[in-house]
């Protein structure tokens, strides 16, 4: 019998929201195209649905590359003839006062949350467009919203990522393809609560409830969502 399991692409895999959402897509049946530097630390979390007999693990892949990007696209194309779904959790944070962040720090945000977006959902089009499907879902931020001081550079960055998101949905929707993106807050990481100790960690958003987000828009029950942009703030 063919499989006809959802096939996604998960960037950084490994991260924190990354593997609640391997866990969150593997458990309902997707087959996962895991894309990290940290191959071991993906194969374990995929063991238990079947690990790289059932999954695709690419580790080392540089998605400032465009042409790596591409080259993923194909290796997922190889193994199960078509792709599905991004999930794009790759991005960075940085704080600094506007005035003071120099071209280095807006670079580096660019560079982390806009170039990666970019380079992974346009090596994805092509085959997406011939299957007349899929679904893109990016990464924002609710400080893109309204900037608050000190994350100009940071803000900046994702607000240009909700503008990527909303040129491709409507430039996708002839081709069937969604395109939407999640706009976490401060997410519960050991790394945030490590800079904030004093915090209220209990009113931050969880790895899971973000991937659980996710989950909806690339699944078939979000058909008829595209260019959204979906708060997911726990409490804050």
């Amino acid at each position: 019998m063919t499989d006809t399991s959802p096939i996604v692409i998960v960037t950084g895999a490994a991260g924190n929201v990354g593997r609640a959402l391997l866990t969150t897509l593997a458990s309902r049946g997707d087959r996962i195209i895991a894309v990290d530097r940290q191959s071991s630390a993906m194969g374990d979390l995929l063991q238990p649905f079947g690990g790289t007999d059932r999954h695709l693990v690419l580790a080392d892949l540089d998605l400032f590359d465009a042409a790596a990007c591409e080259a993923a696209v194909k290796a997922g194309l190889a193994r199960y003839g078509r792709i599905d779904g991004i999930a794009h959790t790759v991005g960075g944070f940085a704080s600094a006062a506007a005035a003071e962040g120099g071209p280095d720090l807006w670079e580096q945000m660019y560079r982390l949350n806009v170039l990666t977006t970019l380079n992974i959902f346009r090596a994805a089009l092509p085959p997406m467009r011939a299957a007349g499907r899929g679904s893109l879902v990016a990464i924002g931020a609710g400080a893109a919203v309204k900037a608050p001081s000190g994350l100009g550079a940071y803000a900046g960055a994702k607000s240009a990522v909700h503008r990527l998101v909303e040129s491709f949905a409507d430039e996708l929707k002839a081709d069937r393809i969604r395109v939407n993106a999640i706009l976490p807050s401060i997410i519960d990481t050991p790394q945030n609560r490590a800079a904030m100790p004093n915090a209220d960690h209990t009113a931050w958003v969880r790895p899971r409830e973000i991937a659980d987000a996710i989950a909806f828009l690339l699944a078939e029950d979000a058909s008829g969502v595209t260019g959204a942009f979906i708060p997911v703030s726990g409490r804050v």
